[in-house]
């Protein structure tokens, strides 16, 4: 994360353990490349040491928004679940449903950066439910600024990266629809 500039880019400091991420049958390793196909679907596995009875932040976001040499956007977040029971995200309060990667043409590689969070009971966040169809309220996000004003606990991360490929069509008409 450090090599790749995720700290400081997303977070202040590596968290302590790392969550397992499986994309198309691709387990990711801080930092491993590959293709926005890849990503349409959520994780089919995804997973961190878990406490019995904790509840968890999960965050899907991208820093190089529209790209790292120009990062307007910072972050762009893809995905956002907040009381998650264990691992199981199906069970939490979904605040942004999974986007795949979308990365504009001639960007470059993009980083995405999972992280979890220990939250220190239910949240109940005042942060507008975003769909799956707008872009909207995605951009300018700062999971660092969240996880302050929830007084989160960084548990986990991991990222892989991803450029430019034909399911970024796909993905910004699903988003103007």
């Amino acid at each position: 994360m450090e090599k790749h500039q995720v700290v400081p880019d997303v977070i202040p400091a590596v968290p302590s353990a790392v969550v397992k991420v499986v994309l198309s049958g691709v387990e990711i390793d801080q930092g491993t490349t590959i293709t926005p196909t890849q990503t349409e679907f959520p994780p089919t596995e995804l997973s961190w040491p878990c406490e019995d009875g904790a509840l968890y932040t999960v965050c899907m976001t991208d820093p190089d928004a529209p790209s790292r040499e120009n990062p307007k956007f910072r972050e762009w977040h893809h995905w956002l679940v907040v009381n998650v029971p264990g691992c199981d995200v199906a069970k939490g309060e979904t605040l942004s449903p999974y986007l795949g990667s979308g990365p504009p043409k001639d960007t470059g590689l993009h980083r995405y950066v999972y992280l979890v969070y220990k939250q220190n009971g239910k949240l109940t966040c005042d942060e507008p439910r975003l769909t799956s169809t707008s872009g909207e309220h995605r951009g300018c996000f700062s999971i660092k600024k969240f996880a302050e004003k929830y007084k989160l606990e960084l548990m986990a991360g991991n990222f892989y990266q991803a450029e430019y490929d034909s399911y970024c069509e796909k993905l910004y008409k699903q988003l103007k629809g």
